[in-house]
């Protein structure tokens, strides 16, 4: 029952409507018995200052931050966990008594889903492809655990830039890759993980994928960050391969978890947020 004593969390972006985390924190909140409510707020860029304020104002107690907000939030926060403060992109906040803390758990929902399939990630040869947003967190998050990273990009200067970052910042070396077919499989040859976090095959172009059953082999685990759909092209291709394959719900819930567990204490109750999430999926 909603009441004066329920304490709210929400979602800020734009757009918003499609997101699935009101979905995935309520569920969670309800199975725990938490008087806790989850919303989504549609929030401009030129809106962000007085969101974010808004947070204090109104009592918010914890919030998500999604496109295009990750990076520009960083200018109305008053502290920033050291993770977030690397990677300058931040997609959870905490309200610690009107001190809004900033955090980033999409790299470290990656790494925990990665973890249902891989022991050990450390030394890992690891294919990323992408070096947007959510790329940057991963591939932070792959460089910290101790992963031999090699990144692809369509635009390769943007591959360079975030290897350079993590190579300066963690002191660790990685490969750049260019995003053709030829040296794809090269590197997927001696690769144990192979990580879509581009928008390639994401709805409503289902059928694209960046790389085919052809380029796999059955030892290598393929993550894909893309949800909609859920088996996307990329692994349905890693499927022909008899390659195991992690589906873009896995980060989305152990992201969400990261931030349910920031903002509560509590552990976040896994199989609740995912079927949640699988089912709102399902239903469209």
């Amino acid at each position: 029952m909603i009441s004066g004593k329920t304490k709210i969390f929400a979602i800020m972006g734009d757009p918003v409507e499609h997101s699935l985390s009101p979905t995935m924190h309520n569920a969670a909140f309800r199975e725990l018995g938490l008087n806790y409510l989850y919303v989504a707020f549609r929030v401009s860029s030129s809106s962000l200052r007085n969101g974010v304020e808004s947070i204090r104002a109104l009592n918010i107690k914890g919030v998500n931050i999604t496109i295009p907000h990750k990076i520009a939030v960083l200018n109305y926060l008053d502290e920033l966990d050291e993770f977030a403060k690397m990677i300058g992109a931040v997609n959870t906040i905490k309200n610690e008594c009107g001190r809004l803390r900033g955090f980033n758990t999409d790299g470290k929902g990656a790494i925990r889903a990665l973890k249902e399939k891989v022991k050990d990630i450390r030394d890992a040869s690891v294919l990323l492809l992408g070096a947007g947003g959510a790329a940057r967190s991963i591939a932070f998050s792959l460089a910290k655990s101790g992963a031999e990273l090699s990144i692809s990009n369509r635009t390769f200067s943007k591959a360079e830039d975030l290897a350079d970052s993590i190579e300066r910042k963690i002191k660790t070396k990685v490969k750049r890759i260019p995003l053709k077919q030829e040296k794809l499989k090269k590197v997927i040859a001696e690769a144990d993980i192979l990580i879509n976090a581009t928008s390639v095959g994401m709805y409503p172009k289902e059928n694209e994928t960046l790389v085919t059953s052809d380029m796999m082999h059955s030892d290598l685990v393929v993550k894909d960050i893309v949800y909609k759909p859920v088996k996307t092209r990329l692994l349905r291709e890693a499927e022909k391969a008899k390659a195991d394959t992690i589906d873009g719900l896995s980060m989305l819930v152990h992201q969400g978890a990261e931030s349910f567990e920031i903002w509560t204490g509590q552990s976040a109750p896994i199989d609740v947020m995912r079927r949640a999430t699988k089912e709102a999926l399902e239903s469209g």
